[in-house]
């Protein structure tokens, strides 16, 4: 007799009694029903692109001194990049139903796949505490707002410890409690929330924008945030910086969006949510987000591309709080799929029967605080330098995952030995490790992550800006041609 445990969904899983212990829980076994729809999955990227990060990276790109045609090519081509790869990287999970750091498991081994695992969920510890900081600036403005006293106390020189205001610390740990609640309750609350948070932010986006044409006239809309300064082939460094930005920006819940795409329905449907979520969504955002921006020099008479700020400056003090907490439950729902889910399985993954699927997600919060996040985001040079060390490091843990689902496994996966550690197991390879994959894992983040740490050499600057890319695809390169004898070997077994 089996014992039945439940799901984050709340679907049954029967763990069969032949899944080692050491590898499974109720939270990494393979799903028995998958529910998430088109609409579940289109709701999951609009809570990942509608936040105060996704508003300032979009308006950030349209101030590069390109035209708005080059801007909008390059959103275009890196979304599509996005898109291109997130559908890769969902079928394994679909298909089997199981998480990312499991997935990991066929690639990296049942053992080593702890390795990706401690990668991404350290990234993602990083960047809950960044989204926690982003939405809590946006509670402040709607505390002074409300209490003008408390005005003085967001000062960090006055009032100030680690770099962060008293009202700034009030404001995030008062939303770090609030996700962990929301985190708490299980997925099927979390798919209901973000099911929310991503049209109540276009509802305010729009009302927004409504609200600066009525102060300006349409004719005030510009969709250049600066002065065009690059033209012709000089453009073209520039653009592919964007792409390169654009891809970087999404490159962490695009890895581990096996987390989420293993309760989708069927593949399809993950597929045309992917669609609507990310090149329809993205740029009917950008659009709006330069559209927003623009209107703010007619009606304030400076560029403001903070969202928040924007809402700040409106007479109403019911609408800057409107405004306000919509930005603020939008990030929260941005930061709990994407980050904060993703450790807790890839914390759980670590130490199933000692670490559970919540417990995993209470570790990643508490490292967000030790971090002092607000230090890491506190202006564009340390924004960009924190995306191309994580794009470092993200790159090749993708570009072995997809390597060894597609070309060396020919999308073929014996989901039980993802579970055990038996010798006999397919993914036990060497004492539950695979070099192939540690190999190429190190070779492409070594080489990814020098342009970011050697910045100050001749042309390790503009190569910084591409390291996801280069750790993908030495991360691809390196596994394809370690794996050539078991390729070789399954060749021969299926002729």
């Amino acid at each position: 007799m089996t014992d039945t445990v439940s799901a984050p969904t709340g679907a049954p899983v029967d763990a069969p009694p032949a899944y080692d212990p050491r590898l499974t829980n109720a939270d990494l076994a393979p799903l028995r029903k998958q529910t998430w729809g088109t609409y579940n999955i289109f709701a999951f990227w609009m809570s990942d692109v509608h936040s105060v990060g996704g508003y300032v990276t979009a308006g950030s790109l349209f101030a590069l001194g390109l035209a708005s045609w080059q801007v909008l090519l390059a959103l275009l081509i890196g979304i599509v990049i996005v898109y291109f790869f997130c559908n890769l990287v969902a079928k394994p999970s679909q298909v089997t139903g199981v998480p990312y750091p499991v997935i990991c498991r066929s690639a990296f081994g049942v053992l080593g796949a702890n390795i990706p695992a401690i990668i991404r969920g350290l990234i993602a510890v990083a960047w809950y505490g960044i989204q926690t900081f982003l939405a809590s600036a946006a509670l402040d403005v709607v505390l002074v707002k409300l209490f003008p006293g408390l005005a003085p106390y967001a000062i960090t020189a006055d009032y100030g410890f680690l770099g962060l205001s008293a009202l700034g610390w009030g404001s995030f740990l008062l939303l770090w409690v609030v996700q962990a609640c929301v985190f708490w309750r299980g997925m099927e609350s979390i798919r209901r929330f973000i099911d929310f948070c991503g049209p109540a932010v276009y509802v305010v986006m729009f009302v927004l924008c409504g609200y600066l044409i009525a102060r300006a006239g349409w004719s005030a809309i510009d969709l250049n945030l600066g002065a065009v300064t690059y033209t012709g082939w000089a453009s073209i460094p520039v653009m592919l910086g964007a792409i390169a930005l654009v891809v970087s920006y999404f490159s962490g819940p695009m890895l581990n969006f096996g987390d989420f795409s293993r309760y989708g329905k069927s593949f399809p449907a993950v597929k045309t949510g992917n669609l609507l979520g990310l090149p329809v969504n993205f740029l009917l955002f950008s659009l709006l987000v330069v559209v927003t921006a623009s209107l703010t020099v007619p009606v304030y008479g400076e560029l403001i591309t903070d969202p928040v700020a924007t809402v700040a400056r409106i007479d109403s003090t019911f609408a800057i709080v409107l405004g306000a907490l919509t930005f603020t439950i939008a990030t929260i729902g941005i930061n709990i799929v994407a980050n904060f889910i993703s450790p807790a399985f890839d914390f759980s993954n670590v130490s199933p029967q000692r670490i559970s699927w919540r417990a995993g997600g209470m570790i990643a919060a508490v490292g967000s605080i030790l971090i002092t996040p607000w230090n890491l985001y506190n202006n564009p040079e340390v924004i960009h330098y924190t995306l191309e060390v994580l794009g470092a490091f993200i790159g090749p843990l993708f570009g072995v995952l997809i390597c060894d689902y597609y070309l060396v496994r020919k999308q073929k996966v014996i989901v039980d030995d993802l579970f055990t550690l038996s010798e006999k197991g397919t993914y036990y390879y060497r004492k539950g490790y695979h070099p192939a994959a540690i190999v190429a894992t190190a070779v492409g983040a070594g080489v990814a992550v020098f342009p970011v740490l050697a910045n100050g050499l001749p042309g390790m600057h503009t190569a910084a800006k591409y390291s996801w890319f280069i750790g993908c695809g030495l991360g691809f390169a390196t596994y394809y041609l370690l794996t050539a004898a078991r390729r070789a070997e399954a060749s021969e077994v299926l002729a």
